[in-house]
């Protein structure tokens, strides 16, 4: 049997988990931005493609700062995942980003974003209530949920 599948190549992504862990409660940073796919505004974590060349960690921290302007001063991949493998040949690698340093973000012209931290329990209810409908985001905030109830 013969069939034809249609397939978008694609260089990969990586995702941020700006974590502040300076508190009792940890804090997880999201950004609201209109996507055109969705035809909605949608809570996210920062993340973008990784260019031609570049190196994943590189291009974790590249989106980080331009997004949010945050730099952060440990990395640690967490997660490595295919976006939607029945049609997009994109892998997405989370990384979750500590020791969080505030500075001046540097968003592409075309990007209109807006930033909240959110403690990780009201993130993990945005996720069970459907504020939160993007898989990447949803993924990598049970994750840390469940990292942090597991100690």
């Amino acid at each position: 049997m013969r069939a034809r599948r249609d397939v978008v190549q694609h260089s990969g992504s990586v995702v941020v988990l700006a974590v502040d862990d300076s508190g009792a409660v940890p804090r997880v940073l999201l950004e609201r931005q209109y996507r055109h796919a969705a035809n909605d505004y949608l809570w996210e974590l920062p993340a973008g493609r990784i260019d031609s060349g570049e190196e994943e960690l590189s291009a974790a921290q590249r989106e980080l700062l331009e997004e949010t302007g945050y730099t952060a001063g440990n990395w640690r991949r967490i997660l490595h995942f295919y976006a939607s493998p029945g049609f997009v040949a994109e892998t997405m690698s989370v990384y979750m980003a500590t020791g969080l340093r505030r500075g001046k973000a540097q968003p592409e012209d075309d990007e209109v974003i807006v930033k909240r931290m959110v403690a990780l329990p009201a993130a993990v209810r945005m996720v069970l209530n459907g504020t939160i409908r993007d898989a990447k985001t949803i993924s990598s905030i049970l994750w840390l949920d469940h990292q942090r109830r597991g100690k």
